[in-house]
């Protein structure tokens, strides 16, 4: 990311520094300590950009919509939650506080605005293995039997969302509906232990305003498709690398620095001029609350430390919850594709509470596109 001094800011934005700080608490622009010198702060040049040309006037109403589709402005109105100054809210709850206590099935009811927690029924074998794959399978033979979202009670929808939870639990988390999500997880992989890091992590992952999966979920709900067909168009968008899939690239990192140490393996990727998904979110300036409120609560291997300490100094970003996904997946040696398992199941109650909304709104998601193509031939010519 690139950041600015405040004078450069202020050059920028032509504004007193009263306006500055006042933009930096509504959440307008990005702030974070400034490595060199913790008692100032730099702030995220594209926000300055976006306020300075909002305050010229030049901003007309396509270039509005556009950079709102790349971290800029919110465009959808929805009460699920929000990040605000550097934490997460379900519906005005603090996340992180959250997980301290709170199990998936008491978050979905949370983000779903219902007065119980949610009950999953019986997941299947305890000795099936948790599979994304089978989660696409059972969610894709759904859609064609499942009948459309619109036209239904707020009742009958819940239900059918804890059925469709059902569904993806028996994939994703096989075991007995006496347990909680979390156990029957962890008893799967064989690694109990592992239980309470899991719970915080699926309570963490719930939901995180409007992502990528979680706006392809309100899409497919928007048309009055199933809700089955609703989550499995949020999974299919979370497994691309820039999303859920990031972990990949984190462990790629990791062996990286196994084998060349901490320092050289970040020095060689940023070398070949690409990000490293380990570090830094735009939504949290000064560190994901989401990965210090897992990693405050087991030790990560001693290569994960290394990558943390090198990485935090040479990027100047904070580790995100992508890292301590995957440093939790290998300090309890779950399999390798864990951190995908989790944040699929975590994330299907989210994209559940946005397909809610948005059926609930009775609006069709249809944005137009500002053609860049060939010219175009004119009637008669």
């Amino acid at each position: 990311m690139s950041w600015l001094t405040a004078e450069e800011a202020l050059s920028r934005l032509g504004t007193k520094p009263q306006t500055l700080y006042a933009n930096v608490s509504r959440g307008r622009i990005r702030a974070k300590p400034d490595p060199s010198d913790p008692r100032r702060s730099l702030y995220h040049t594209a926000d300055i950009t976006r306020l300075a040309e909002r305050h010229a006037g030049r901003r007309k109403i396509e270039t509005v919509a556009a950079e709102a589709i790349r971290w800029g402005d919110p465009v959808l109105p929805s009460a699920v939650s929000t990040v605000v100054n550097g934490r997460l809210y379900y519906r005005g709850r603090d996340a992180a506080k959250l997980c301290e206590y709170a199990t998936l099935e008491e978050a979905a009811a949370l983000l779903w605005s219902k007065a119980t927690p949610i009950n999953i029924a019986e997941g299947g074998s305890e000795a099936r293995v948790p599979s994304v794959a089978a989660a696409f399978s059972a969610l894709a033979a759904r859609v064609p039997q499942d009948l459309p979202s619109l036209g239904r009670s707020l009742a009958t929808l819940r239900a059918e969302a804890q059925d469709v939870m059902t569904t993806i639990a028996s994939a994703l988390a096989p075991g007995a509906s006496d347990q909680p999500l979390h156990r029957r997880l962890a008893k799967s992989w064989g690694r109990p232990e592992a239980s309470d890091a899991v719970r915080r992590a699926l309570v963490l992952l719930a939901d995180h305003e409007l992502n990528a999966s979680a706006f392809a979920a309100r899409v497919t709900a928007s048309t009055g498709a199933p809700f089955s067909a609703s989550v499995l168009s949020g999974l299919a968008t979370l497994t691309g690398p820039l999303h859920g899939g990031a972990w990949e690239a984190v462990a790629t990192l990791s062996e990286t620095a196994t084998r060349i140490g901490a320092r050289q393996a970040i020095r060689r990727i940023l070398a070949q001029g690409t990000g490293i998904c380990a570090f830094g979110h735009p939504l949290y300036p000064e560190g994901d609350i989401r990965a210090e409120a897992l990693l405050a609560h087991f030790t990560p291997s001693e290569v994960f430390l290394e990558i943390r300490m090198a990485g935090e100094a040479m990027i100047g970003e904070r580790v995100n919850i992508d890292f301590a996904l995957t440093a939790m997946a290998e300090r309890f040696e779950l399999p390798q594709d864990a951190p995908l398992v989790i944040f699929a199941l975590a994330r299907s109650c989210g994209w559940l509470a946005h397909a809610m909304e948005q059926v609930e709104s009775g609006h069709l998601i249809r944005p137009r596109a500002r053609y860049t193509g060939p010219s175009i031939e004119t009637a008669g010519a």
